[in-house]
């Protein structure tokens, strides 16, 4: 079974126009554990438990969603003072969880630019942190516009970032193609009228587009 939106039905039959990408996960690999396996070493189980209870990804999320680095540090290490050292680092070494491009997504990205679609960027992304993904990252400037919740304070799953997009950007949800690693940052595009592909890998992605008529 396809990955694309299975209930969009006779809409596949509409002309993708445009196409929006996720950032982290899809064209950029982004893992706290690249900087935390430099704190942590050898010391996997220690590492785990405090990214699933100290800085966990609902806590990043807040960044994402417009909450201050100050904040965020202030928060927990107000929870666990004894781990205010490695609290400190997230924000401090956040540079170091950038790994490197999805060179297959990235060579997608660049094939698309001499087809008929517009390219647009959705990314949950802190505001703070953005641009130095924007600096590191040339690849981020074929984007027509790129829509950051830490500068919007909105995030994906919410429908009001999508609704935002399609504003924005004079956007026809139904002629228009969402990539996400995230299952439910999907469904939260599929509600928003788009279609939808849940990026696993750059073969896959490549086969749904086609299937898309995106590619041929």
């Amino acid at each position: 079974m396809t990955m694309i939106d299975q209930q969009d039905g006779g809409r596949h039959a509409a002309q993708i126009d445009t196409v929006v990408f996720d950032l982290g996960g899809v064209l950029i690999d982004w893992n706290p554990r690249h900087l935390y396996r430099k704190i942590f070493g050898d010391d996997v189980e220690t590492m785990e438990w405090f990214l699933a209870n100290v800085c966990n990804s609902e806590w990043n999320l807040r960044q994402d969603a417009g909450r201050t680095w100050h904040e965020a540090v202030a928060e927990a290490e107000a929870r666990h003072p004894q781990h205010a050292q490695h609290i400190r680092a997230y924000r401090d070494r956040w540079e170091e969880t950038l790994g490197d491009a999805i060179e297959g997504s990235v060579a997608l990205l660049d094939e698309l630019r001499s087809r008929p679609v517009r390219l647009l960027a959705l990314t949950n992304w802190s505001a703070e942190t953005f641009p130095i993904g924007r600096q590191r990252f040339p690849f981020l400037q074929w984007f027509e516009g790129i829509l950051v919740s830490g500068e919007e304070k909105l995030i994906k799953p919410d429908r009001a970032i999508y609704d935002l997009l399609a504003q924005r950007y004079r956007v026809e949800p139904a002629r228009a193609v969402f990539i996400d690693d995230s299952a439910v940052n999907v469904e939260g595009a599929r509600h928003a009228g788009l279609h939808a592909i849940h990026f696993r890998d750059p073969s896959a992605l490549r086969s749904e587009l086609a299937a898309l008529g995106v590619l041929g």
